[in-house]
């Protein structure tokens, strides 16, 4: 077998898991060698950037060995994931990014999620870093890779610098508000915030049951539908739509005044782009009613956090950050009447968005507001996400333009519920014009 530094001079560690898998079943690499880069790069990183909460080299590299002896078990067979702290990984501890579980022992089993990655092959490498309970408290140490003095975003801040920055191809993270799409714009990633209740939640905190959905991260489209694939949302072969085929609704949203000009320019251009390539780009107007959509999705998300931090502010009293205790007392006294009318409504405006369909293929908008905040206490603003939590539908984070100090600006796309794979597709189209 030819030793990879002779056969490519590009960086191990630097390949996207499309690339790894291919050369894994040429023969021309082992799951140990590039899950050994991984571990380097980490290694010489994880100083600067602070992604992993718990990092596990030695049972990788067995894992990995292990992968080489057998048979392929599926598509991720080989290639290492990451995954945030609020999701059960077997062997591992979950401490939830919270002082609370600084001690907590291993996990006995993995979440549905893990388990699904473990029987698509894939070599488990360790658990990063989240805002606490993915909720509030404490902000996690880590560091946007592309500039460390700006945060990745959050909630799933390590698992979106990892990726970015070479430590891992994959990762696992949640989104409640905007905490799988925020911080892959941020870091200049992709990533799909699945439609609600695609993916199995057993063995992942809750914040708000009728939001939480498990998040997926890659440096590339094909690396995305590769891992949704293994998370059972698509089909392995992905047959990509011819960009001229496409119809693209360019959409402004409510939130449109929150957004920096430049961020403004990028989507429009974005919209030229798609359409000197031969896409048919159409400006989109959202109906009235979604004006209020991010206010009927705080009443949900803190609503829900009161189901979901109530039994451990029960079990460790006065124990809990302030803002995580607010939740689990319900503070804003969210009453009966109040979490039904948001129910109501934000189911109204899912049938309307799913309306708008008829004459469009995907929905393209901001992912957030500007490029990431300097700094790490703010992990930036989910004006452009919460829309995406509370109707349901699947997101995806395309990167591309830059912004005024060269950090990232995403832009991203919806589709209605349960057309991941369809979402997955166009994104695989729009990323050849709008990622260069």
């Amino acid at each position: 077998m030819a030793t990879p530094s002779a056969a490519h001079d590009t960086p191990l560690w630097s390949l996207t898991a499309t690339a790894v898998r291919a050369r894994m079943r040429a023969g021309e690499l082992t799951s140990e060698a590039y899950v050994r880069a991984c571990l380097e790069r980490a290694a010489e990183r994880e100083p600067l950037v602070c992604a992993f909460a718990h990092l596990n080299p030695r049972g990788a590299l067995v894992e990995a060995r292990r992968r080489d002896r057998e048979p392929a078990r599926g598509p991720l067979h080989g290639i290492p994931v990451a995954i945030k702290d609020v999701i059960d990984v077997a062997g591992m501890p979950t401490r939830h990014g919270s002082p609370l579980f600084a001690r907590a022992r291993p996990a006995a089993q993995d979440a549905d999620c893990v388990a699904l990655l473990r029987a698509a092959g894939a070599v488990i490498m360790g658990k990063t870093e989240t805002l606490e309970f993915a909720a509030g408290g404490r902000t996690p140490p880590t560091r946007n890779p592309l500039n460390p003095a700006h945060t990745p975003g959050g909630s799933s801040s390590g698992s979106a610098a990892a990726v970015a920055d070479g430590m891992v191809p994959l990762a696992l993270g949640t989104q409640t508000g905007g905490s799988t799409i925020r911080p892959a714009a941020f870091c200049g990633i992709y990533a799909l915030k699945p439609t609600f209740g695609s993916i199995s939640l057993e063995g992942v905190k809750h914040y708000a049951p009728q939001l939480d959905t498990v998040g997926l991260f890659a440096r590339s489209a094909s690396d995305l539908a590769l891992l949704s694939h293994a998370c059972g949302l698509s089909r392995h072969s992905q047959k990509l739509p011819p960009i001229k085929t496409l119809r693209i609704g360019l959409c402004q949203t409510p939130m449109w005044p929150h957004a920096s000009p430049e961020s403004r320019d990028a989507l429009h251009a974005a919209g030229r782009a798609l359409r000197a390539a031969g896409a048919k780009v159409q400006p989109v107007v959202l109906p009235r009613g979604f004006a209020r959509i991010n206010e009927w999705h705080k009443v949900l998300m803190e609503g829900g956090g009161a189901v979901g931090f109530k039994a451990l502010n029960a079990a460790r009293p006065g124990k809990l950050a302030d803002d995580l205790r607010a939740l689990a007392e319900n503070r804003q006294h969210f009453t009966p009447q109040q979490l039904r009318s948001a129910e109501d409504e934000v189911a109204r405006l899912r049938v309307q968005f799913e309306r708008l369909f008829d004459r469009i293929d995907a929905l393209l908008m901001l992912a957030a507001p500007d490029e990431a905040p300097a700094g790490l206490q703010s992990q930036g603003l989910a004006l452009f996400n919460r829309m995406g939590s509370a109707l349901h539908v699947p997101c995806i984070t395309i990167p591309g333009a830059r912004g005024a100090t060269g950090l990232p600006l995403g832009l991203q796309i919806k589709r209605p519920r349960f057309e991941d794979e369809r979402l997955l597709e166009i994104a695989g189209s729009m990323a050849r014009v709008l990622d260069r």
